[in-house]
């Protein structure tokens, strides 16, 4: 059995218009999303085995969050660049290559993407993952490249607003 989040980042900061968009940081409200966010993720007794994410800082900063709220060792934490401005393939791809060991995986990138990737393994659409939302999917396969809409599906999916 496989486990997947899907993280959008937190809500990112617009201040600066002289970064570009892979460098933007979490405003004020991702800020308090990612850490309650990671807390009640702790409090459903999530434990990913590895968490790996975008390179974009809004993705990393949201990312580092949950790795502290879910005691996430250093080395279980990776950086995908092809995360960012990914397409629904190409996550895909990503899953497929997760390592075997990890059971538990949590995937923090971007919109519209991960909303996209979300509603391969439902059908009850999702119209947006909203900034720091997480679907999890969980799957009957025993290896990564195996997870397909046949033995996937959304079993949860925690937004900030509705966890307030």
């Amino acid at each position: 059995m496989k486990t997947l989040y899907l993280v959008r980042h937190a809500k990112s900061s617009w201040d600066s218009h002289l970064l570009s968009d892979i460098e933007r940081p979490l405003n004020e409200r991702g800020l308090d999303d990612a850490p309650r966010m990671g807390k009640l993720l702790k409090s459903k007794g999530v434990q990913p085995d590895l968490i790996v994410s975008s390179p974009a800082i809004r993705a990393l900063s949201t990312a580092a969050y949950f790795k502290i709220a879910l005691g996430v060792e250093g080395e279980d934490f990776l950086v995908r660049d092809e995360i960012y401005e990914a397409i629904s393939a190409t996550i895909q791809q990503v899953i497929e290559t997760l390592p075997e060991s990890a059971k538990t995986v949590m995937l923090f990138g971007h919109n519209p993407t991960f909303t996209s990737v979300a509603n391969l393994f439902t059908d009850n659409y999702i119209d947006n993952i909203p900034t720091c939302g997480v679907v999890c999917i969980e799957s009957s396969a025993a290896a990564w490249p195996d997870v397909s809409r046949l033995n996937s599906r959304v079993t949860a999916k925690y937004f900030p607003k509705e966890t307030l």
